[in-house]
């Protein structure tokens, strides 16, 4: 049964250096197991739905959709050979698209960082690790970033 373990395997990434710890463990996960990796970024358009569509809206999501290639690229790049990488940028409300993606895809283990909010911001904001680990259908491996 061990052997079944992680064969698809999700990363949640945003191509921040905070996401990096859990772009490695996810990775090296991958190599131990021989699963396929899904480097997953999501363009977050919840956050402008209040704003009306103009030119800077349009050239913002340019932005986030180019970042956010070159974020799951950059998972891909660092693979070890032999570990398959699909990527993949969504869009929409990160928690709810990543753990839908999982599900659609039968992935078997998330990974991704997070930054560690607490008091208002967390309050405020909430934790996409922590809503993800909420609605997933299977384990959320959450890796803390390192401070700097």
């Amino acid at each position: 049964m061990a052997e079944q373990l992680f064969k698809k395997i999700l990363i949640a990434t945003d191509g921040s250096k905070r996401t990096q710890n859990a772009v490695e463990m996810g990775l090296n996960i991958a190599k131990e197991r021989g699963s396929k990796v899904y480097a997953v970024y999501v363009v977050d358009t919840v956050t402008f739905t209040s704003i009306p569509m103009d030119v800077t809206w349009e050239n913002m999501y340019q932005l986030l959709k180019d970042e956010g290639e070159d974020a799951v690229k950059a998972v891909k790049d660092q693979a070890p050979a032999g570990v398959e990488v699909e990527t993949k940028v969504l869009e929409g409300n990160p928690a709810v698209e990543i753990t839908k993606f999982a599900a659609d895809n039968g992935v078997d283990l998330i990974v991704m960082g997070t930054l560690g909010k607490s008091g208002i911001d967390r309050i405020l904001l909430g934790s996409t690790a922590e809503k993800v680990i909420r609605i997933a259908h299977c384990p959320v491996l959450v890796i803390k970033s390192e401070k700097k």
